[in-house]
Formats: C-alpha cells, structure tokens, sequence
C-alpha cells in the first residue's frame, strides 16, 4: 500500500550516498585551486561550490516548462484541448489551458512537493478548473514521501486554512518510467509508454481532489471529485492511456478537536485506501 505505485530506486539511491562520500573527503584532489587538502575543506571552498550547484538546479526551470510545453503541445495536436499558453510572470500560475467544453484550467507547477514552495499558489477568479503539476527532477528523491508531504502535510492544510480550493493533482515528469524511478505501469507492457519529443512516458499519476472546501462546520467531508469533473486531467489521462484503475482519490476529512481544526487525509486508488492519516491539527504560527 503507497500514495503512489512507484518508489526511489534504492540501487540509485545506495550509489548516490556512496558518491557524495567521494565528494566529501577526496574533492580537494579536483581542479586547479592551489590548496591543500586542509587548506582546501577550511576555505569554505567546497561548501561554497556545492551550494552553488544546488541553487543552479533549484532555480532551473527551463527543463520542466520545456516538459510540460511538449505534453500540452502534443494534447492539443491530437485535439485533447484547445489550446494553451503560459500565464507570464506577472501571474501566481503557471499555464492557462483552453479545454474542448469551453472551460478554462489553470495550472500551477511545482518541484518536489517536500518544500515549503509548494504551499504558495493561488486559484485566480476566471478558474473553472485549478490544479498543481509536480515535476520533481531530481532522480534521487523519494516520490512516496514528496507525495504524502505535498498532499497531507501542505495542501489539504492550505486548501482549508486559506479557503483555497484545488481541483486535483498530476505527478509527472521525464524521470516516470526510467531506471531511476521505475513505474509498475509499464513494467508488463511498454506499450503503454507515449513518445513526446526526446521523451518516453507512462500514463500519469492523478489525484482527484475534494469537488468543494472542507470545512468543520459546514463540509466536514465533502465529495471527491470524479475524472469526469476535471477536464484537463480527464484529458491527461485520455491522450496517455490511463487507467481507472490507476486514478487516485484524495477524501479529506475536517473537524474541531478542543481548539484545534484537524483533517484526515486519505488516498483510495482501485476502490482500496492506499494511505490515510490520524485526526492531524493544522498548525500555523
């Protein structure tokens, strides 16, 4: 039982630790700086350069729009949508879609969903449909963990703290179905696999969500949302060949406890629950 079928590849992982190691102790052998191996870890030299690295990729979003602008590009060539476009940056989103029905989505993009930047979006008023696209590029993270800290621990708190209402959740990037993020969807048939420019993909994860806000007085656990009610991701799932069986639904389940507002998160997918929490209070300082 998991909040998503695939997981980290420990082999990866294992070879991920074992280098960064290397990295730490025979790093002052690199380059041309001129210090000793003393000299070299007490300059500061090294922390230096590896956090300059990890800012370069964190702040690095040109391959995921590249991403997404073929997936969006592909929908609309086969007539899943209309149209689409970016929303600039002027915006809080990310994508404007033009759905078949007339309907507009909006779509915010984040990374891993482990970071407090996944707490920040907001739904614009001409939504008919809002949802979060997680592209987490890091080939050595863990997707159960990113998917369950996004879900539970950020958005169902900031969905009813906020008010916020968000339509539903596709996890979905290049590294689906490579050896480093193995996906059980395609290991009995790659045929299942969908060829989009340099890149060959699996069916997306979704997450449909709560249809309206949870709120302990009045909406204590409202109805999830069915794929049909979700048009961008209906498509999604339409053009990549989805299966129902694959659809996750998100319950989220709200009340008072003393002073506190706790929710229950759970993920069913295939008519089984695959994760669920305790009562948890929303915390905010």
């Amino acid at each position: 039982m998991s909040e998503i079928p695939c997981e980290k590849n420990e082999e990866l992982r294992q070879k991920i630790l074992e280098f960064a190691e290397v990295l730490k102790t025979e790093s002052h052998k690199l380059g041309d700086h001129g210090l000793d191996e003393k000299d070299f870890y007490q300059s500061g030299l090294f922390r230096g350069t590896i956090e300059r690295i990890r800012g370069q990729f964190s702040a690095s979003m040109k391959e995921k729009r590249d991403f997404v602008a073929l997936i969006l590009g592909h929908m609309e060539t086969r007539g899943f949508i209309a149209g689409w476009g970016s929303a600039g940056e002027s915006n809080r989103h990310d994508y404007f879609v033009e759905l078949n029905t007339g309907r507009t989505a909006i779509i915010e993009l984040k990374g891993c969903l482990d970071g407090n930047n996944t707490n920040i979006f907001e739904r614009p008023p001409h939504a008919d449909e809002f949802i979060i696209w997680s592209v987490c590029s890091n080939p050595g993270a863990d997707p159960r963990h990113n998917v369950w800290s996004g879900i539970h621990t950020r958005l169902s708190a900031e969905m009813i703290d906020r008010n916020q209402r968000i339509d539903g959740l596709v996890v979905w990037d290049w590294i689906c179905g490579t050896s480093a993020r193995p996906c059980p969807k395609i290991s009995a048939d790659e045929t299942r696999l969908t060829d989009v420019g340099r890149y060959r993909i699996p069916p997306p994860c979704i997450y449909l969500f709560p249809g309206t806000v949870p709120s302990p007085r009045n909406n204590p656990k409202p109805r999830v949302n069915g794929i049909d009610d979700v048009g961008i991701l209906k498509a999604m799932h339409d053009c990549f060949g989805g299966a129902e069986s694959e659809l996750n639904h998100v319950e989220i389940e709200v009340a008072y406890q003393g002073v506190d507002t706790v929710r229950k998160t759970s993920i069913k997918r295939g008519g089984i629950v695959r994760k669920t929490t305790d009562p948890t209070p929303i915390r905010r300082s």
